[in-house]
């Protein structure tokens, strides 16, 4: 079952809308992720944030939706927040070396 967008949609898509939201200008892809369009600028130009693309002759930056959400959930992921296995606090102390050996 493919993964459902973050934000759903206030309306019953059609074929042809279904089209033009599955993919996303820098502009509309800022707001689905709540940013502003400049730090997906500068994003893209330091290759970090969310997959994109160039689209169309006048080569238009396109995000898909889809990998709009993939790369909210890495981002979870990623945050010790969200993922537990991640939390310092869950981890076993570890032994510090003696300070003299031998001593």
């Amino acid at each position: 079952m493919p993964a459902q967008p973050l934000l759903a949609p206030s309306t019953a898509r059609t074929p042809a809308s279904a089209t033009r939201t599955a993919f996303l200008t820098a502009k509309d892809a800022a707001e689905y992720l709540g940013l502003s369009p400049h730090t997906l600028y500068v994003w893209r130009h330091r290759r970090q944030g969310p997959p994109s693309f160039r689209m169309g002759p006048r080569g238009r930056v396109m995000y898909r939706l889809e990998a709009l959400d993939a790369w909210v959930r890495e981002q979870e992921q990623a945050d010790s927040r969200s993922n537990t296995a991640l939390n310092p606090l869950n981890a076993r102390p570890q032994e510090r070396p003696a300070r003299f050996p031998g001593a």
